[in-house]
């Protein structure tokens, strides 16, 4: 459901323009002596078609305002027999809409959630803290439910979908507070971890800490396969697929033994963690940017198009580059 508030003087022009869109039912009430309200009830893939109208329309775009809301149902339903036979009369889908047919939430409601995940919030410092603890201590007892758990309360995936994101829209504000989040997500437990480690040293006889010692090109496939299933899920908007997605390509287990180790002061386990922190990293970051891309999120502005054409190439280049560069290390490393 689209609520917009729309000035009296260019209600016909819009109403006449609403007639373009795939809409399911319109309804008008007069607001004041300045606006009328429209309430506009739409299909969920047909969202950002219309909230895109509402964005570059200069007749309009000024005095606007927009309410998105998710609808779980309403009655009367259409019929199925009549939604199949006007799926029969309707023209072919262009090869863009079948794209765009994996039914994803509107590059609106996405952007809305990205950029709250960018900030560096006292929420987030708070749950990093203790996602780290609990994850410290997990792996020092070598208890899988407990590291399980940190990786749950972990808040990491937010920040690197939303640099993904950002990199896909040429969005370089949002750009630069996600990678300072991203990083500051990663050091926080990383210094916690070298804390322990240098109180309590690296647990060796610990197999859910031993296990973070060992990489392979496998784990670039998880990392990869994981990542797109959970940009994928962000897409859906479905909040819970990502806990199973943080459980498969976990940042703080590895980021955490990698400091118990530095702590501990053993250098010469210092790399294979390393490797699988890079690997998560850069792995979600480059499923990410793919999902987006192929689930058809772009901007609308010919300018802000140009932009994002040379970030998302540019950031594709990156990425794939620094994940070939790892899978050739890991490579030599497993040949030795």
């Amino acid at each position: 459901m689209i609520e917009i508030y729309v000035p009296n003087e260019i209600i016909e022009d819009f109403k006449e323009q609403v007639k373009d869109f795939e809409v399911v039912n319109l309804w008008r009430s007069r607001s004041n002596d300045q606006f009328s309200l429209f309430k506009i009830l739409i299909e969920k893939q047909n969202a950002e078609d219309i909230l895109d109208f509402l964005e570059t329309d200069r007749d309009i775009r000024e005095p606007l305002q927009a309410f998105l809301y998710d609808i779980s149902t309403y009655l009367p339903r259409e019929k199925e027999e009549e939604k199949q036979e006007k799926a029969t009369e309707s023209e072919e889908e262009t090869e863009e809409e079948k794209k765009i047919a994996l039914t994803r939430a509107s590059r609106q409601e996405l952007y809305n959630v990205v950029e709250s995940s960018s900030y560096f919030t006292v929420n987030f410092r708070w749950m990093l803290v203790l996602s780290a603890i609990v994850a410290a201590a997990g792996l020092a007892n070598d208890n899988a439910a407990v590291v399980i758990g940190a990786m749950v309360i972990a808040p990491l995936i937010g920040p690197f979908t939303s640099l993904s994101f950002a990199a896909l829209l040429g969005d370089m504000t949002l750009m630069k507070r996600s990678l300072l989040t991203s990083l500051l997500g990663v050091l926080i437990p990383l210094t916690i971890a070298i804390g322990f480690g240098f109180m309590f040293g690296a647990p060796m006889d610990s197999d859910e800490f031993l296990s973070r010692t060992e990489v392979g090109l496998m784990d670039i496939i998880i990392a990869l396969a994981a990542g797109a299933a959970g940009a994928l899920s962000f897409v859906k908007r479905l909040s819970e697929a990502l806990v199973g997605v943080m459980v498969s390509v976990a940042l703080l287990p590895p980021a955490v033994v990698l400091g118990m180790i530095i702590g501990a002061g053993e250098w010469g386990l210092v790399m294979t963690p390393l490797l699988l922190v890079l690997v998560n990293i850069h792995a979600i970051i480059l499923s990410a940017i793919l999902v987006f891309w192929i689930t058809g999120i772009k901007p609308v502005n010919w300018k802000e198009m140009q932009i994002a054409s040379v970030s998302r190439v540019a950031a594709l280049i990156f990425f794939s580059v620094i994940i070939i560069t790892l899978a050739v290390i890991i490579y030599l490393i497993s040949q030795n």
